[in-house]
């Protein structure tokens, strides 16, 4: 038995992820990717899922301390856990990731000299994964030395090697581009403000849509009055430019939200800035899908040394530069024939969800940048490229020079982020100078007033991300080290390796619809293959796919927004993909090695397909183990905080039949057995629910399939749900001596709800899953949760909107109640008269009581509810006074009735 199917380091993992080492944040500044594993999550993952499980009580303690401290820092207890692991496996350890993106996984393995594999799709991440786990590990000592000077003297061949290299890059790109950039007195300006401009549907002059006139925004304690401009106007003239001055702006933006009941909607409207025409968003978004759009450059960025940066008009000089980069843009040569200069390379129909140019006139991943922006890249791209020749001329080995290139594509990747119309200036003091294009990771952004960077060695800049990659490769390189990683291009639905020969396959798939990443990463990759040379990265040169991008039949992803004809990445794509993938690593795994899997999604009807790939591979769940790993993501669709570390086994031959009652009495059993190891192991109830998916499906992995009492199928993932009903049922306390399992299921959601979460934000995920668990859909929780930031929270009673009655649940009745409050005890006797209930009610007032013992003092509900509960027979009183009234009114309503009848029979008569 492994480690990880019995006790794996949530706390640890939790705590890790969040900064620090364990965030993997250095080793991501190295090349932009769309996801990774956190460091410690991906270190925890390979430890657990390698190391056993004893059955000597001491010898399982002494291996979690190692962990533990193994989970201190980045080489933490390094030496002794590479002898343990040399204890357990004298021929050599082996892992393999099939879904290795930039490769945090299997780089944990060979930290500790494991022999560990990466496979994936792109080339753009089996490049990401190369550069940071098998080039620093290399020994590069036999390498020729080079003609160009590193700055930095370290001895350590292949870190002068890339500063070099790198150096001499940049020097070559600032001689080709200082042409087109001016530097007013010797200073580089940090960048440039630009603006789409489009013609007026009224008086059709061109005017430019600017989101805001905020430079740099005051900052009072060290007394700058901040930065502003404001569109000037020539009518006559049909012109405008931007005057700069101190201070807020005097006008307003072109783009503005329109008002509607007195508050703004959205889809800001594009107002003229000649004559005030008004032009809606879809409106101006036509115009600019139509390709009427252009580029108008607004106002430069200087360093200061006393603000940072400001802001001042272009010159006549600057202005015409622009013109002359346009020329110059005209007569650049192709890089190779069908490879022109500017990419031609056509973004795929219908993915402007993913790359949001292509609502804005964008057709080819050319349009993504300006003139300039795109000479520079041009230029930069050959210089790479000719880069290359030299190096083969200079007699270096081809690893050699794929490494070396290889972290040049890495700062031209970094670049390509700030370089684009989807980089922004920000304007808060403090705040970067510089917003990059994936502000919302997966999702390639578009902005009508965007920020071009400029020369020099400011934000965004070349020498900036240079020393960037330098100082992530020299913490590689001075790393405990262990030995390289071998990262592939290959696909998870076909391995190349013998069965049998892995001792543990960890990976971390594509989370279903989450994250396009072939999609977004085609903006790197037509720039890549521009830059790097075809006969030292082939895999560059050459692609499948009709439109000159990379190649998607093998990706594993389900495409929800943006589908493109014929598009094939569907679900049904994605399970049967998935199921294959994990069918392959089930037969790669030694015979006692285990198959992890990383996952994480705030869809329940995902968990089940994903469990029910896993069940058709051929695997069995064995363990399941939760992180908070994802906080402060913008995924916010998914809305996930919390990931799942999984462990499989390969299913026994010759499992029975199982009785549908029988197993969920075997589930609950399984789980509960657990719950004391969890609560050593000092996880939450809400991750003991998470958690409970390992030993459900444990339990029901046991059988070949399960029945019903009708003899029909029963879907496992059925026992999720009563894994965390069993959690619940474990771990809840009485409410005021009143079991939780008598209170009606939207008052037992409530109280379940409020004891874990109290008023804080959790993820919708995690009300998805409690709703299935008390037997509720999400629109039943309705009045009990609200929406916020990020997810939901327990909604305020002033938001409770309705009426009780008889039938109405408690939680609704104590809702009513608080909102009732401050209007006074007879408002709240009505309600309770209404609902039928008195003092006497348990139910009602334990439910109050235990709100308000739960929420903070403050807060307004919790101050009624605890008032209330004070003037409990008060209120007992005047409910019956207005039980009383209405009972007497209802008489005399009927006696009136019954005379009016008796009447009417005696005028009939």
């Amino acid at each position: 038995m492994r480690m990880i199917e019995r006790w794996f380091p949530c706390a640890e993992v939790s705590e890790a992820s969040g900064s620090g080492w364990g965030s993997g944040a250095a080793e991501k500044r190295l090349f932009t990717w769309f996801a990774a594993r956190p460091l410690a999550q991906a270190k925890a993952a390979v430890l657990t899922s390698l190391l056993p499980w004893p059955e000597d009580e001491a010898e399982q303690a002494r291996l979690q301390d190692l962990v533990r401290r193994a989970m201190s820092a980045r080489d933490g207890a390094n030496a002794e856990v590479t002898a343990e692991l040399a204890r357990w496996y004298p021929a050599g350890a082996r892992m393999l990731d099939p879904f290795a993106g930039r490769g945090m996984i299997p780089m944990e393995a060979g930290r500790y000299g494991v022999e560990a594999h990466g496979i994936d799709n792109s080339p753009v991440a089996v490049l990401a994964g190369s550069l940071l786990t098998d080039y620093p590990v290399r020994d590069w000592s036999e390498e020729p030395d080079l003609p160009w000077q590193s700055s930095l003297l370290s001895t350590d061949k292949l870190l002068d090697a890339a500063d070099a290299v790198l150096a001499e890059i940049g020097r070559r790109y600032e001689a080709d581009m200082a042409p087109y950039y001016e530097a007013i007195g010797g200073v580089a300006p940090l960048g440039y403000l630009w603006a789409v401009t489009l013609p007026c549907q009224e008086c059709h002059r061109r005017f430019p849509l600017t989101g805001s006139l905020v430079l740099r925004r005051p900052n009072l304690r060290k007394n700058d009055l901040g930065q502003s401009y404001d569109i000037h106007v020539d009518s006559s003239a049909g012109t405008f430019r931007a005057i700069v001055h101190d201070g807020e702006p005097t006008g307003s933006p072109t783009l503005q939200a329109p008002l509607k009941a007195g508050k703004a909607v959205r889809g800001k409207a594009a107002i003229c800035s000649f004559c005030g025409h008004v032009h809606p968003k879809d409106l101006h978004t036509r115009l600019a899908a139509e390709g009427q759009g252009r580029d108008a450059l607004l106002v430069v960025a200087e360093p200061h040394d006393r603000w940072g940066r400001a802001f001042r008009a272009p010159t006549e000089s600057e202005l015409a530069q622009v013109v002359a980069a346009s020329q110059a843009l005209l007569g650049e040569p192709a890089f190779a024939a069908g490879l022109p200069a500017r990419p031609h390379e056509r973004i795929p129909e219908n993915n402007g969800a993913t790359i949001r140019p292509q609502l804005y006139g964008a057709v080819s991943y050319g349009d993504l940048c300006n003139d300039r922006q795109t000479l520079g890249l041009i230029r930069l791209s050959r210089i790479i490229r000719e880069l290359g020749g030299e190096l083969a001329s200079l007699g270096a080995s081809y690893d050699y020079k794929r490494a070396l290139l290889g972290y040049a594509g890495a700062v031209l990747v970094r670049k390509l982020r700030y370089s684009s119309r989807g980089s922004w200036l920000r304007n808060t003091p403090g705040a970067g100078l510089i917003a990059g294009v994936f502000v919302n990771e997966g999702s390639l952004g578009f902005s009508y007033d965007f920020f071009e960077t400029g020369l020099g060695d400011g934000p965004g800049t070349w020498p900036s991300f240079t020393a960037d990659t330098l100082s992530v490769l020299r913490t590689q390189r001075t790393s405990r080290k262990g030995r390289p990683v071998r990262i592939a291009r290959g696909t998870a639905r076909a391995l190349p390796f013998r069965p049998g020969s892995m001792s543990a396959v960890v990976t971390d798939p594509p989370y279903d619809s989450m994250v396009y990443y072939t999609d977004s990463s085609d903006f790197f990759y037509v720039w890549l293959k521009r830059a790097l040379p075809p006969d030292v990265f082939p895999e560059f040169d050459f692609t499948a796919d009709p439109r000159g991008l990379q190649e998607r039949i093998e990706e594993l992803l389900v495409k929800e927004h943006g589908i493109a004809p014929g598009e094939h990445r569907t679900r049904e794509h994605y399970d049967n993909g998935i199921a294959t993938a994990f069918r392959q690593a089930r037969e790669l795994v030694a015979p006692d090695g285990v198959v992890t899997v990383v996952f994480g999604h705030g869809e329940p009807e995902v968990w089940h397909r994903l469990l029910g790939a896993i069940a058709k591979a051929g695997l069995v769940l064995t363990g399941s183990w939760p992180a908070k790993t994802e906080a402060g993501g913008q995924q916010g669709k998914a809305n996930i905080v919390t990931t799942l570390t999984m462990s499989c086994r390969p299913a026994p031959e010759g499992r029975p039949i199982g009785r549908a009652n029988l197993v969920e009495v075997e589930v609950r059993r399984e789980v509960q057995s657990r719950i004391p190891l969890w609560d050593a192991a000092g996880l939450a109830p809400t991750d003991q629910r998470m958690a409970s998916a390992g030993p459900a499906m444990e339990a029901v992995g046991r059988y070949a399939q399960v029945l019903n009492h009708l003899g029909e199928p029963v879907d496992p993932s059925h026992y999720l749900v009563v894994a965390r009903k069993a959690v619940s049922d474990a771990t809840s306390m009485p409410i005021e001596s009143l079991p939780l399992d008598t209170f009606d299921n939207r008052t037992r959601f409530a109280l379940s709800w409020v004891r874990l979460y109290r008023r804080s934000v959790a993820p919708k995920s995690e009300a998805r899953w409690e709703a299935m668990t008390t037997d509720l859909t999400m629109d039943e929780l309705k009045g009990v949760l609200s929406e916020a930031d990020k997810g939901v929270r327990f909604a305020p009673s002033h938001d409770w909107k309705g009426t009780v009655s008889g039938s109405s649940s408690v939680i609704d009745v104590a809702m009513a109640m608080a909102k009732a409050w401050a209007g006074g005890l007879d408002e709240v006797a009505q309600v309770v008269a209404a609902a039928g209930r008195d003092e006497e009610d348990a139910y009602l007032w334990a439910t109050l009581s235990y709100l308000a013992s739960l929420l903070p003092e403050a807060d307004p509900d919790a101050v009624a509810w605890s008032s209330l509960v004070r003037a409990r027979r008060g209120i007992g009183n005047v409910a019956r006074g207005v039980v009383s009234a209405q009972r007497e009114a209802d008489e005399a309503k009927a006696r009136q009735g019954s005379l009016f009848d008796i009447e009417m029979v005696g005028e009939t008569s």
